[in-house]
């Protein structure tokens, strides 16, 4: 029916096939490769620029430990399968994504030894990502020990078929709350769940960390905007996602007050050089935004009318978005951007203005 999908997990890849397009998706180019070592074909992978400059080495190597035969240290790449994977025990630094471990658990019960990931660098950005893994592995009735920090193992064994309910994905909300923040109105969002695998509280906790207050109804999130906030420090290491649009808060705080984003260092890796961007783009309206080694530091200032690119980037278009609620004459280039993500983005904005 609609709004339901149905996936039939035997692996039955031909002999040959490709997952070629031009995706900037960490996601595909993470999860998918472990899968198609099950299969008994050659998969070949490639992408656009934006998907080739994205961090997949690591992987690559852990597969390789793993027993997968694959061509190739980067896109274009291909994984040979063999229907089997051997498995076992391989280290990875996952310092550059979170992905880099999700993606081998989640095909990890399905290797004849099973798998031990063992993390070897510095701490693992957006770490409730891998632990939303965890926990819908277990759902699945597989066997994942997690009790020691930076290693997991995975058990052999069947990953149960089951009926999912996906939950909607929160980081989308974060510009409609942010106009709430940045206006000092209201924007009410429906379906806000009241129990969530995601990091709803982070998220909420950053709009009332700038004086807005939240109320949850059954069917519903009301978040009012206070008249205005001072600039503010936050850690962004987990939910590294919400980078652009809290960026995009701190440009617009109250005059000369300072903020601090930190523990994104990871995000020069994402769709495009995310603190690069940032920084670029404030400081092309008039802005203060500085670089550090793991994250900006952003004095707020008078912002003036200009274009805002996107990058291809559906984070960095929807932070543009959030500005232009306060500059008049910002125009933001490429807004189709956001349908990676958010298809109806320019629809939804549309008409949350139109009840402003």
């Amino acid at each position: 029916g609609a709004g339901q999908a149905a996936v039939d997990g035997r692996v039955r890849a031909g002999r040959q096939c490709a997952a070629d397009g031009q995706f900037g998706s960490g996601a595909v180019l993470r999860f998918v490769p472990p899968l198609a070592a099950l299969s008994a074909a050659e998969v070949t992978f490639d992408g656009g620029a934006q998907a080739r400059a994205r961090p997949i080495a690591p992987l690559l190597e852990a597969l390789g430990v793993l027993g997968v035969d694959i061509t190739g240290s980067g896109l274009p790449f291909a994984v040979h399968g063999r229907g089997a994977v051997p498995g076992g025990t391989v280290a990875i630094d996952a310092s550059a994504s979170s992905q880099f471990v999700s993606g081998l658990l989640l095909s990890g019960a399905a290797f004849t030894d099973g798998l031990t990931v063992v993390h070897t660098g510095t701490s693992v950005p957006s770490a409730p990502h891998i632990a939303m893994t965890v926990a819908m592995l277990r759902e699945a009735g597989v066997e994942v020990d997690d009790a020691t920090a930076n290693r997991w193992h995975v058990r052999p064994g069947p990953i149960a078929a089951r009926r999912w309910l996906v939950e909607p994905d929160l980081s989308n909300s974060v510009p409609f709350l942010a106009a709430a923040v940045v206006t000092g109105g209201m924007v009410r969002i429906a379906g806000w769940p009241r129990v969530s695998v995601q990091p709803a509280e982070t998220i909420l906790g950053i709009v009332r960390m700038l004086g807005s207050t939240v109320q949850q109804e059954d069917s519903h999130l009301d978040v009012n905007g206070a008249p205005g906030y001072r600039g503010f420090d936050v850690d962004l290491h987990d939910v590294g996602e919400l980078a652009p649009a809290v960026a995009a808060l701190a440009a617009l705080a109250a005059p000369g007050s300072v903020s601090r984003l930190t523990g994104i260092a990871h995000l020069r890796g994402h769709e495009t050089d995310r603190l690069a961007a940032l920084r670029t783009e404030i400081n092309g309206l008039g802005g203060d935004c500085v670089e550090t080694p793991d994250g900006l530091v952003i004095t707020a200032a008078p912002l003036h009318p200009g274009t805002w690119h996107s990058y291809a980037d559906h984070r960095m278009a929807m932070a543009g978005a959030i500005i232009g609620l306060r500059v008049p004459g910002v125009e933001v280039e490429d807004i189709g951007t956001t349908a990676k993500t958010l298809p109806d983005f320019p629809e939804l904005w549309t008409d949350m203005l139109g009840r402003g």
